[in-house]
């Protein structure tokens, strides 16, 4: 059975959705099988060596072990771990977060595991979901990790309603600022000046003149003049 790695922005973004149906099922996995250990360094400067002996003073017949660093760094010798488990083994490791880079990404896994019949045991933390106590921990992690998620985005949804209440631009910033297409548009009623040298002078692009001076689409010079008199700008690009 190949373990497919979850992509990047689930793994590091602590307010993705938590898709956990049932993190540990209504029944314990049976430790039948092998213990097979994982450890992991997240920095140049660990070892592995303790780590190591501490899954090897509990029995893990097979040890996959991490030693790249770094917060992209892909972690191919844990799929390799959970593709080689078979029901009714459990998976070691030192500590919880020698497994998961998150709450949510913590979860995922084990409730991967958990569903293949898979126990898994935390040394550090004692923590074992072939036994009651381990599952109600991974319970109350699943329950935080979600209350976590819903304050995230009950924050970011109140802070945009209270920015949109406060007159507040929300998105990306225009390309062109009011003064800068006032320029665009005093250069432009000069027959001499074209498109292309505006832009390299504004340090815009072409298709961004044409977008805040509309105008121009249709090639219409006088009405820039007209306007430029005014100083009247595009009504419609301040209205986006």
């Amino acid at each position: 059975m190949t373990i497919t790695p979850p992509a990047a922005e689930d793994v590091e973004n602590p307010a993705a959705d938590l898709v956990v149906e049932d993190p540990l099922a209504s029944v314990p996995a049976k430790a039948t099988g092998a213990l097979i250990g994982y450890a992991r360094v997240s920095t140049a400067g660990q070892l592995l060596d303790r780590q190591i002996t501490a899954l090897q003073a509990v029995g893990c017949m097979r040890i996959f072990s991490d030693k790249k660093s770094g917060k992209n760094a892909e972690r191919e010798e844990l799929w390799k771990a959970l593709d080689y488990l078979h029901e009714g083994d459990t998976l070691v490791v030192p500590s919880l977060d020698r497994l998961g880079r998150s709450l949510q990404d913590l979860i995922s896994i084990v409730a991967g595991l958990r569903k293949r019949g898979i126990g898994f045991r935390s040394l550090h933390e004692a923590l074992d979901t072939t036994t009651p106590g381990g599952r109600l921990v991974f319970h109350v992690f699943a329950a935080l990790a979600e209350f976590i998620r819903e304050l995230i985005v009950e924050g970011t949804r109140e802070g945009l309603e209270a920015a949109r209440m406060r007159g507040q631009r929300l998105g990306r910033p225009p390309a062109m600022t009011p003064e800068q297409i006032r320029h665009a548009r005093d250069l432009l009623t000069h027959p001499g000046n074209s498109v292309s040298s505006i832009a390299r002078l504004l340090g815009v692009s072409r298709s961004t003149i044409y977008k805040y001076v509309p105008e121009l689409t249709t090639g219409d010079r006088p009405a820039l003049t007209e306007s430029a008199d005014r100083g009247q700008l595009p009504k419609r690009v301040f209205d986006q």
